[in-house]
């Protein structure tokens, strides 16, 4: 289990490190609370308001990775991967949608492909 839990951990931080060199920086070594991946989002929100939309995502991959190495069973791998995804998916919408990221669910102009849709 530590294997998928390090590989999903490295998976998250790559959507960062994608995202920090779409805007033209060099990714972080640093790393906050132990993790580079919080050190990546940091780096990240900088100058971008709306990008602190997945700081809670984030966070929720750190917590799950720790519970892993912890012990926990495959219903929190399972959880961690549904995270990462999350997040994949959230930086890749905010890098093809400026205006994503109001809040981390925002997804919406992605989804619809601009259409409106009421409610």
């Amino acid at each position: 289990m530590s294997a998928a839990r390090d590989a999903l951990l490295a998976r998250a931080e790559a959507v960062l490190e994608d995202w920090v060199r779409a805007r033209g920086e060099t990714p972080t070594q640093e790393a906050v609370e132990t993790f580079r991946l919080l050190a990546l989002h940091r780096q990240g929100a900088r100058g971008v308001p709306s990008f602190n939309a997945c700081r809670e995502t984030c966070r929720e991959v750190a917590y799950h990775y720790n519970l892993l190495a912890a012990g926990a069973d495959a219903r929190t791998e399972r959880m961690m991967q549904m995270l990462v995804t999350h997040l994949e998916l959230f930086v890749r919408g905010k890098m093809q949608t400026e205006g994503l990221g109001e809040f981390c669910c925002a997804s919406r102009p992605v989804r619809n492909k601009g259409e409106r849709i009421d409610g």
